[in-house]
């Protein structure tokens, strides 16, 4: 199973690579404004592609029937609604693929 980085091992993984050129602090500040600024623009129905990384946007997904698992024979609606979605990039995919899990 593959290990989960959080935010904050991120930040200090980018901080032991720029060798202590930027604060924890500071770098931080980037990745947290990065996501602030990625999260606004799909709020405003844009999408964001990062160059080799992937791109984040915005798809409506139409309204439908669901049952209830604990009750097969009921009906349950589903609405439509708005969700987020990611397309790989051609780096990001061929990481992946060499990735051993």
């Amino acid at each position: 199973m593959a290990n989960t980085i959080t935010k904050r091992e991120l930040v200090n993984k980018i901080c032991a690579e720029l060798n202590g050129n930027l604060t924890q602090g500071d770098v931080l500040e980037v990745v947290q404004k990065a996501v602030e600024l990625i999260t606004s623009a799909l709020g405003s129905g844009n999408r964001v592609v990062i160059r080799n990384f992937g791109t984040f946007a915005v798809k409506e997904v139409k309204a439908k029937v669901g049952r209830n698992p604990k009750n097969p024979t009921k009906d349950v609606p589903i609405p439509a609604r708005k969700v987020v979605k990611f397309k790989v990039g051609k780096t990001l995919k061929e990481a992946a693929a060499k990735s051993s899990i």
